[in-house]
């Protein structure tokens, strides 16, 4: 992914091709399709498969640094998008985690290494990195393969948070456990 609606790639000779798409609507849809033809052709799904949509801005994210996250998230069902099992996309809250603090599944700890801040990834995710083999009772069923697109709308890096952590962790109002892997929500850290 590219600046202004480009995205590149080499071919199997190395080859390099860029692409200009018409929107930035366009480029994203392509990425994300993409992704999902990755995932299709691989023959097992053992580790997370990220696609950028947006690159964002500045310095990209790592362990100990607070993210303020709106994002989705799909089943992964008949080699595509299933329904939608959880947002926050349209609410007032946006999800705060401190990346490494596994707060979230190890997936979108995995997946959102090295984001910056106005990023946009789609992450492909494993049921092991995921919520396994007993899955989230009326929401995710067992061994699901999960895909989320995730936007960081604010960072704090963990070089600037002198002994706090500038993002205090809050409880969620919505009583979805996702992306937390335990049912009761956060608790602080």
């Amino acid at each position: 992914v590219q600046p202004n609606n480009y995205s590149t790639f080499y071919d199997d000779q190395r080859q390099n091709w860029s692409i200009m798409f018409e929107s930035e609507k366009a480029a994203m849809d392509f990425s994300k399709q993409v992704c999902i033809a990755k995932c299709n052709s691989s023959p097992v799904l053992e580790s997370v498969l990220y696609q950028d949509l947006l690159l964002g801005e500045g310095q990209g994210v790592e362990g100990g640094d607070s993210l303020e996250v709106a994002y989705t998230g799909w089943l992964f069902q008949n080699n595509g998008l299933g329904q939608v099992f959880d947002s926050n996309v349209n609410k007032d809250k946006l999800l705060r985690l401190k990346l490494g603090s596994g707060k979230v599944i190890k997936g979108w700890e995995e997946g959102m290494m090295g984001m910056k801040k106005g990023g946009r990834r789609y992450l492909i995710i494993p049921p092991a990195l995921a919520y396994g083999a007993q899955g989230v009772a009326g929401r995710v069923p067992p061994d699901s393969t999960l895909v989320f697109e995730v936007e960081i709308r604010r960072v704090k890096l963990a070089k600037e948070c002198s002994g706090s952590d500038g993002l205090s962790v809050s409880s969620r109002d919505s009583p979805a456990p996702s992306p937390v892997p335990s049912s009761d929500g956060f608790s602080a850290d």
